[in-house]
């Protein structure tokens, strides 16, 4: 992991006034809401006998630790501990540590690394989170494998003919044109031209006799999004997903769907079954990669042109690591 990024961790809407443990890098936060509905992130383990503050409760905007009844305000301070006498003084030390956290296109966002750098970082957008005319569903996926094997295979055209034939990866048409990379700061894309799969389901009735190829846009923002767009010829598809680290081997995919054709409610179920699917085709490939971690050395791996936008990746992977910008957080 990267410090002096926001990470997307989790959706805006699941975050309430119950205390929620979350788990990322292997360290263990709570995520709460106080009474003007603002989100904050405070370690979760309580620094008088440890004990596990999601479970506890929010009064009066303090989470308050369910083994001894500790009060902590939103900036980590103790302001009460029961046991004490009226006139004892709470110990200096008694203070929680907290994290720089916010909420932006429907994603909580929390910032890891030096808490005087959040200000000036900025928040990547998720321009097609505003657009009215689409139809947005969401969901998670866990699975075992490490978060940036699990962000380099969303950016993988070359595998779609393989691990995803009959969905809509083409197995009679497997070869990936040169792909043209567009950067930008700490991110990267790649549009390319597809031959698409037989239509299915649903989209059997949209589908033309002769379809043209099918124009598709992937890419990254670091530290842990990737998005896909697909243009069909009757409508666009764009997912969203935040790769969310829970430890070395274990990964939460959080993906946003965005369609601009079958709008109507009844048509999420499908949309969902869809994304998901993606995902399950995805999981035992990705979870028998050898190594499970990405190689920091970047001729550690054979690359061909096919794989430039997972080199971008790494480039900038690399470019990070010499910066000394590797985050290390304790486990909690």
């Amino acid at each position: 992991m990267f410090k002096n990024f926001w990470y997307a961790i989790e959706f805006s809407e699941t975050i309430t006034e119950q205390p929620q443990l979350f788990v990322i890098g292997a360290q263990k936060l709570v995520l709460y809401r106080t009474s003007d509905r603002v989100v904050h992130a405070m370690s979760n383990r309580c620094v008088h006998r440890g004990g596990s503050l999601a479970q506890g409760t929010v009064v009066n905007n303090c989470i308050v630790c369910p083994y001894h009844g500790w009060h902590y305000q939103t900036d980590g301070a103790c302001v009460k501990i029961p046991s004490n006498l009226p006139n004892a003084k709470i110990p200096i030390q008694a203070n929680m540590p907290t994290y720089p956290i916010k909420e932006k296109d429907g994603w909580v966002w929390l910032f890891l690394g030096e808490v005087d750098r959040a200000e000036q970082t900025p928040i990547p957008d998720i321009p097609h989170f505003h657009d009215r005319n689409l139809r947005s569903i969401h969901g998670e996926f866990h699975w075992q494998v490490n978060y940036e094997r699990a962000i380099e295979n969303g950016l993988d055209f070359a595998h779609a003919p393989f691990v995803h034939a009959g969905a809509f990866g083409n197995p009679d048409a497997p070869e990936v044109g040169n792909l043209e990379i567009e950067q930008s700061e700490w991110g990267a894309s790649a549009t390319v031209f597809l031959k698409p799969s037989p239509p299915k389901g649903l989209w059997r009735f949209l589908a033309k006799v002769d379809r043209a190829d099918v124009k598709t846009r992937t890419g990254f923002l670091m530290p842990n999004l990737t998005f896909l767009e697909v243009f069909l010829p009757f409508g666009s598809l764009v997912i969203w997903t935040a790769h969310i680290p829970i430890d070395e081997h274990t990964t939460v995919s959080k993906w946003m769907n965005f369609r601009s054709f079958f709008t109507g409610k009844w048509a999420d179920g499908d949309a969902y079954r869809r994304t998901i699917k993606i995902f399950q085709q995805d999981r035992p490939i990705v979870e028998a990669q050898s190594p499970q971690v990405i190689p920091f050395d970047l001729t550690a791996e054979i690359h061909v042109q096919a794989d430039a936008l997972q080199l971008q990746y790494r480039q900038l992977r690399r470019q990070l690591v010499d910066l000394g910008c590797l985050l290390g957080m304790e486990q909690g």
